[in-house]
């Protein structure tokens, strides 16, 4: 099956792990081939704003699924040719338009069809015929809609150049007397677009600038913001500015200087730079230690990939080692914020089925492990939990590489609820009776400093401290 939930293990833009198979490979497709390639450039002339059924990849050069549908896309491009249009996108380069439509995994196949905005997943196989089967389908659907007159035929390409998907309300009108209030006093981030109404340039940026706002508005929750001034009647603010042509847009955020946006003028590349702009701006991720069930299903459902950490037993390491392992983490955090990762940690032993499912203390501890909760898949630090071998592992990940393995169960296992940190030294429980090591498994008829245990073969051996007592 080829959707949404495609079978390469998440790596696009949210930066999750990828298929263990990493390829060099420059592109999929070429000139010669009836499948269009498609880019940030000229997605939006070719599809959104097209009278034709589009059937679009979403694809990965390194990924294996993708390699192996290759040939069949093709195929099938090649009997839809002049019927149904076929294109491809290297969202692994064109982050921004695989962003744009949600693409977690690769290959993801996308219907365009009368609405161009309400893309549909094609759910079908991967063979040539049964590509062909579902766009004929699909275009059978649409030819019966026009002649009962629902869907206005192909009229979504006219919707888009007129509306761009967006909504204008999204896009704030800013005037003279409301600019300050609403950008110079805010928090928040701003790009303003300053038009005049007669401007062609400032015409064909509208639709694209409405359905950003859309967009934008929606993934930041209102953080960055997409506005309009027009500089013919607000005549203030364009002399405040230096505004010499239009459309111009700026870039305000709080506490700087306005800078101009020199980017591309499509809704991707608007998009793109807004979330960056989001991601520069937003504080480092928390980090959580998983005292209950809620703390690790709540941050793991809310993000694509949670790194969940396993630090030694507070007896192992004391406060100060304790912190020094928190500060890593909290570096890579912060280095890593823009890929909008949980970042969770516990003890060791603290959640032993936890750390079981995820295959946690063969290389002893500290361990790491990155989790995908909607696939139930993981990917486990081999390398030293230091900022160097973290700083390597997140890199693989968030270009694919490294291998993969499901989760223990399926499912993440019961988590006990534990009292949090209270950020001090541990205190040892006394160990001194020979009778209740005994009881719990130790053999003390050899000296007993060979055999007195470590905090690590407690927890191992699932001991609690009352029994050592």
């Amino acid at each position: 099956m080829v959707s949404g939930n495609a079978d390469c293990f998440d790596s696009f833009l949210l930066g999750t792990v990828s298929c263990t198979l990493f390829l060099a490979v420059n592109g999929l497709y070429s000139a010669s081939d009836d499948v269009i390639e498609l880019t940030p450039t000229n997605f939006n002339k070719e599809v959104i704003q097209s009278e034709s059924l589009w059937l679009v990849e979403f694809y990965a050069p390194w990924c294996g699924h993708c390699q192996r549908l290759t040939p069949e896309w093709k195929k099938a491009a090649t009997a839809l040719k002049g019927v149904v249009k076929v294109g491809a996108v290297d969202a692994d380069k064109h982050q921004s338009l695989g962003g744009q439509y949600g693409v977690r995994g690769f290959p993801t196949i996308k219907i365009f069809g009368a609405n161009k905005n309400k893309a549909e997943d094609y759910q079908g196989g991967r063979t040539s015929e049964a590509i062909v089967d579902a766009a004929l389908s699909a275009l059978r659907s649409l030819v019966k809609d026009r002649l009962s007159g629902r869907s206005g035929g192909y009229s979504s390409g006219r919707q888009s150049r007129e509306s761009g998907g967006g909504d204008k309300k999204d896009v704030v009108e800013l005037t003279d007397d409301s600019f300050d209030k609403n950008v110079i006093n805010s928090d928040d981030v701003w790009m303003v677009e300053f038009y005049a109404p007669w401007c062609g340039h400032c015409k064909n940026l509208e639709p694209e600038w409405a359905a950003a706002a859309t967009e934008v508005k929606e993934q930041t929750k209102g953080k960055v913001k997409l506005a309009a001034v027009d500089a013919t009647v607000n005549q203030m603010l364009a002399s405040r500015y230096g505004i010499r042509g239009f459309p111009t847009i700026k870039i305000f955020q709080k506490g700087e200087d306005p800078v101009d946006y020199d980017g591309g003028r499509t809704r991707s590349d608007i998009i793109a730079r807004a979330l960056d702009l989001f991601s520069d701006n937003a504080p480092p991720p928390e980090l959580l230690e998983i005292i209950s069930e809620d703390v690790l299903k709540t941050t793991c459902d809310a993000h694509q990939l949670c790194i969940i950490s396993v630090l030694p037993h507070i007896l192992d390491t004391g406060a100060s080692g304790r912190n020094s392992y928190l500060d890593v983490m909290l570096k890579m955090a912060e280095k890593y914020k823009k890929k909008m990762w949980g970042w969770l940690w516990t003890e060791a032993g603290a959640q032993s089925d936890l750390e079981s499912s995820l295959g946690i203390g063969g290389f002893g501890y500290p361990a790491m492990a990155a989790v995908n909760a909607r696939k139930m898949k993981f990917a486990l630090l081999k390398g030293s939990f230091s900022e160097q071998g973290i700083n390597e592992f997140l890199r693989e990940l968030s270009v694919g590489r490294g291998s993969t393995a499901p989760v223990g169960g399926g499912a993440f296992p019961k988590i006990h609820a534990v009292e949090p940190w209270d950020g001090k030294d541990g205190e040892a429980a006394s160990v001194n009776t020979s009778s209740n090591l005994q009881r719990v498994g130790f053999n003390v008829r050899q000296p007993f400093h060979k055999k007195t245990p470590t905090w690590r073969m407690i927890i191992h051996k699932g001991i609690k401290f009352s029994q050592l007592i």
